[in-house]
């Protein structure tokens, strides 16, 4: 299950990508929702928010990193039959996988989807980025659990 995910965040990722470049002019501004949500393609050469823009052999080692990190963790919580956090390492490994490929292949990533929550810019960003804020919000919120049910227990 878990390489099905991954695959599947990665390939969505990839693909939505692609189509976006083939179809969509560099710095396009495309309304889909009045006031909330556009398709502004463009090119970061940086991590969330533009962080570190220009560092892309940085980011590149650091993203292979998280990778192999998240794997080692992945296989362990496969061992101990923790599906949640499977699934939750999944989708971020798929979503750092997509990231990378842009960064290695094209020396920036592609992003697109731009929403404005209360008038608030929120900055542009893709499906590989989805899958890795899911991937964390599951974690977050399994912990979280995990530690309330010690409390509880204690």
């Amino acid at each position: 299950m878990e390489w099905a995910i991954m695959i599947a965040v990665l390939v969505l990722d990839q693909i939505s990508k692609y189509w976006i470049q083939m179809n969509t002019a560099l710095h396009a501004h495309i309304e889909i929702i009045k006031d909330f949500f556009y398709i502004d393609y463009v090119r970061n050469t940086g991590a969330a928010w533009s962080l570190f823009s220009g560092k892309v052999p940085f980011l590149t080692v650091v993203s292979i990193v998280e990778m192999i990190l998240i794997a080692v963790i992945l296989i362990r919580m496969h061992r101990r039959h923790e599906t949640a956090y499977c699934v939750s390492l999944s989708l971020m490994l798929g979503g750092a996988a997509g990231n990378l490929i842009d960064r290695v292949m094209l020396g920036y990533v592609r992003d697109f989807l731009h929403f404005y929550p209360l008038g608030y810019s929120f900055p542009v960003f893709n499906i590989a980025d989805c899958g890795i804020t899911i991937g964390m919000f599951i974690v977050i919120i399994l912990m979280f659990l995990e530690e309330r049910k010690e409390k509880e227990t204690a």
